[in-house]
């Protein structure tokens, strides 16, 4: 019985090695759909962070310290995606975006420019903004995956899961 398991054992690893001598399940698809949809999560997570930096110099209210300081740690975080996405398009040879006509086409989120935003509104506001954003991502993530592009996909993973928390310090924030 062990020797017959050796011997399965024995035959997958060189199937695994054969195929990765030739290449096989190592070729990165689809780069030209995921630099696209890279441009776009790119142009939404810049879209977020103006939002939040919107919102984090007009704070107001009893909670202003502590509202402001999240909101700037969370401006922070997005800011920092921005140049690993737009340089993964590059390193699988995508373009990424080249100006801010071009993202504001793209984004999926809205803006704001709204004036009499309670603190409440606008921590929902960007609440649910975090929550599609994370959709966006998941979305990007399976064609990732499908494309066998395992670098991409990886990041997502982190990206989503900070979506994720900032979305859940939100929504506790305001009660949901």
């Amino acid at each position: 019985m062990a020797t017959v398991n050796a011997k399965q054992e024995l035959k997958s690893v060189e199937s695994i090695n054969a195929r990765a001598s030739t290449g096989q399940d190592a070729t990165l698809t689809q780069q030209g759909e995921i630099g696209k949809a890279l441009s776009v999560l790119l142009s939404d997570v810049f879209a977020l962070y103006i939002k939040t930096k919107n919102y984090h110099w007009h704070m107001h209210g009893t909670h202003f310290r502590d509202y402001h300081l999240l909101l700037e740690e969370q401006a922070t975080q997005l800011f920092a995606m921005t140049d690993p996405m737009a340089e993964r398009a590059r390193k699988i040879g995508q373009p990424t975006i080249r100006s801010l006509e071009q993202m504001v086409q793209q984004k999926r989120l809205a803006s704001s420019e709204a004036e009499d935003l309670t603190a409440q509104q606008m921590l929902e506001e960007l609440h649910a903004d975090n929550q599609a954003l994370a959709a966006f991502m998941r979305t990007t993530h399976t064609l990732t995956s499908d494309g066998n592009d395992v670098a991409t996909t990886s990041l997502l993973e982190e990206w989503i899961d900070q979506a994720e928390e900032r979305a859940w310090f939100l929504g506790k924030t305001v009660g949901k």
